[in-house]
């Protein structure tokens, strides 16, 4: 197993670690962990080779329906426990090996109920070897009220690998008795790059506390509602391309602002959206990532199915 990142040394969660009165921190069925390994096979062929879990985190098996890629495996990480609740920890890790390939998503948005006594932790590590490539596009997160949820996620990329990792985060649900806009009580989120030999290539965190002090202002959300990050790691050549093919923008029409920039060290680019809802906004993340898949793969990404 990965070594488990200790967030109660964490400032911003001091506050919330009173031990929940129902079932304690980490309980059975409140501890997910997820480890998958994709590699090519004799034929050359791209497989899970390696699955293991615990509940209520849930994988049956890869799936290959990407028209454009046929080959490649599509893989949705489920969950067995609803919405994540105060003291549930998740550990996930996927390891992409020397020139395979995969996409990973998950099979609905990630709901985090609201917390009374603890917060919910996600410890994620995704390793890709040389040549490797993995599109990483998981479905929104959508806080509740007095939510409380830290993550740490670890990027480790070879430089002739490409990562294409992405995060939709809602501001609440917006639509749920009069909205909840922002009424979450705490979101952290840190993800750090690193070479396989430990080399450090850059960490970006933020913490948003709406009650000390609200995401709405000019120069955070402003008046958007939904913001999605995406890291991708790609060597320099194929980076610059991309850069070069993706334009930063205001729609006025559609209700989103993009905006894009360079990772230190030539290790990739910073791309990012807000928008008013989660369906245009994921829009505009996948049609970036048919960009970079096109730059690496030569192949377009499909038309979602219309009904994610």
């Amino acid at each position: 197993m990965m070594a488990i990142t200790d967030f109660s040394k964490s400032r911003e969660v001091a506050p919330y670690l009173e031990e929940p009165k129902a079932m304690y921190v980490g309980a059975p069925g409140k501890s997910g962990y997820l480890r998958l390994g994709f590699e090519l096979d004799p034929r050359g062929k791209c497989i899970l080779r390696d699955l293991d879990r615990r509940v209520p985190l849930i994988v049956q098996q890869e799936l290959y329906f990407d028209e454009e890629m046929p080959e490649m495996p599509c893989v949705y990480i489920l969950s067995s426990g609803g919405p994540n609740v105060d003291g549930d920890r998740y550990e996930q890790q996927i390891t992409v090996k020397k020139d395979a390939f995969a996409f990973v998503s998950t099979g609905a948005a990630t709901k985090l109920a609201e917390m009374r006594y603890n917060y919910s932790a996600l410890t994620q590590r995704l390793i890709l070897e040389e040549g490797a490539y993995l599109e990483f596009m998981p479905e929104q997160v959508i806080p509740c009220r007095h939510t409380r949820f830290i993550s740490d996620t670890l990027l480790q990329v070879d430089p002739s690998a490409t990562l294409f990792y992405s995060e939709v985060f809602m501001g609440g649900r917006k639509y749920y008795e009069g909205g909840e806009r922002f009424a979450y009580d705490l979101l952290s989120v840190c993800t750090h790059g690193e070479r396989p030999g430990g080399e450090q290539l850059f960490r970006e965190k933020f913490v948003v506390r709406p009650h000390h002090r609200s995401p709405e202002r000019l120069g955070v959300m402003g008046g958007y509602d939904v913001f999605a990050n995406v890291i991708v790691m790609t060597p320099p050549e194929h980076a610059e391309r991309i850069y070069q093919q993706t334009a930063a923008y205001i729609d006025r029409e559609a209700k989103v602002a993009v905006g894009i920039t360079h990772l230190p060290g030539g290790c990739g680019l910073l791309f990012k959206v807000l928008g008013m809802e989660a369906t245009p906004v994921k829009r505009v993340v996948r049609a970036f990532c048919s960009t970079v898949r096109m730059e690496i793969k030569g192949h377009p990404v499909p038309e979602e199915f219309p009904w994610r």
